[in-house]
This record gives C-alpha cells, sequence and structure tokens, in this order.
C-alpha cells in the first residue's frame, strides 16, 4: 500500500498506474486521504464482495420476516415450474 500527495501524483500518473496493479495507492489531498488507485480486477473483486455481503444480509432479512412459511411445491407451481 503505497501513498502520495496529490501534486506528486499528477507528474507520476503513469507509474502509479503501474503500481495499483500489485496494491492500492492512496492519493493525498491536504494531509488527508482523497482518492485510491486500484486494478480493474481489485476493484471487479471488491465489488463482488460487496454483493455478496448484500445479498447475504438480505437473506438474514428475508429470514428474520415473520409471516406464512411457503412450501417449495408451491412456489413452483405459482412460478409454472411444475
Amino acid at each position: 500500500m503505497s501513498t502520495i500527495n496529490i501534486t506528486d501524483a499528477r507528474s507520476h500518473l503513469p507509474e502509479l498506474i503501474e503500481k495499483a496493479e500489485s496494491e492500492p495507492v492512496f492519493i493525498e489531498r491536504r494531509g488527508h486521504r482523497a482518492a485510491v488507485l486500484l486494478s480493474p480486477e481489485r476493484y471487479e473483486q471488491m465489488l463482488d464482495a460487496l454483493e455478496e455481503v448484500e445479498d447475504i444480509a438480505a437473506f438474514d432479512a428475508a429470514m428474520a420476516e415473520e409471516g406464512e412459511n411457503i412450501p417449495w411445491v408451491q412456489v413452483k407451481a405459482d412460478l409454472g415450474w411444475a
């Protein structure tokens, strides 16, 4: 993980993009993190992981809901799968 200020990042962008292929590169503005450069592959991995976490949370919320359970046979019939 690397950190560089925004002024230096402007003049070293090609090198930073190359470095981002192997590790995140944080860009600081006035001493605070303002952005991060990631490889497209790492970005996609992070999006996939976030989607997985959101799916798990939605499943947990659905399982916690009160209400009548519908048998799988009935669900398939309602969807026209049976």
